[in-house]
């Protein structure tokens, strides 16, 4: 559900640069420049980000089912982390809302995709924090709709580190198709790339397994 939502985002982010075949020498020279700066801005951020998801696979098995009828059995230091790890996240200039304004071809989505995504993982954490202390100290309604609610924001979670995991594909299928190395030159190395593409990729960010837990249950 979050996961089309940041999808969604990055395809509009990347869709009016006038990319691919379409663009002027001059176009494509912009969006190399932008490729650089945005392959600049995931390595700025990749401590903060490496810091959230290893919280947060630590916590992980605990709550992929959704939240346990004992509270009191949740390891709520394992938990406050990931919340402080999350909140942490970095997000470098040309990434934010603001910076990303001006950015062209495959720069714009993923700009777009990071950020999404790093707004899902404070939300989502932010959230489950929350419902946790609905169930553990608030009425019985408020607990009763904190329960059923929680498996959304566990789900964000989920979707959060999913969408960074893709960041590495998208660099490298922008790298690419603006034609590699022969035109980049020094400017952005392809063992530059082979390096943030392992990072930002799926073996090391996403969550195993899959959310167990549907919502409202």
């Amino acid at each position: 559900m979050a996961l089309l939502l940041v999808s969604g985002a990055a395809a509009l982010a990347a869709g009016g640069c006038g990319s691919g075949r379409h663009a002027t020498p001059e176009g494509l020279q912009v969006q190399r420049e932008d490729l650089i700066a945005a392959a600049h801005a995931l390595s700025e951020g990749q401590r903060s980000v490496d810091a959230e998801v290893a919280a947060t696979k630590a916590v992980w098995p605990s709550i992929l089912k959704g939240l346990p009828a004992e509270i009191s059995s949740l390891p709520m230091g394992r938990i406050e982390k990931a919340q402080r790890e999350a909140a942490a996240i970095e997000v470098p200039a040309i990434f934010t809302e603001a910076g990303a304004q001006s950015l062209t071809g495959p720069a714009a989505g993923m700009s777009g995709l990071y950020r999404s995504s790093v707004t899902l993982a404070m939300r989502g954490w932010r959230m489950i924090g929350y419902c946790i202390e609905q169930i553990r100290d608030g009425s019985p309604s408020a607990a009763r709709f904190a329960r059923s609610t929680s498996s959304l924001y566990i789900e964000s979670v989920y979707d959060a580190n999913f969408g960074l995991a893709q960041l590495g594909r998208k660099l490298t299928k922008g790298y690419e198709q603006l034609k590699g190395p022969q035109a980049f030159g020094r400017t952005l190395g392809e063992a530059e790339v082979k390096a943030l593409a392992s990072a930002y990729s799926e073996p090391r960010y996403r969550l195993y397994p899959h959310v167990g837990v549907k919502f409202g249950t």
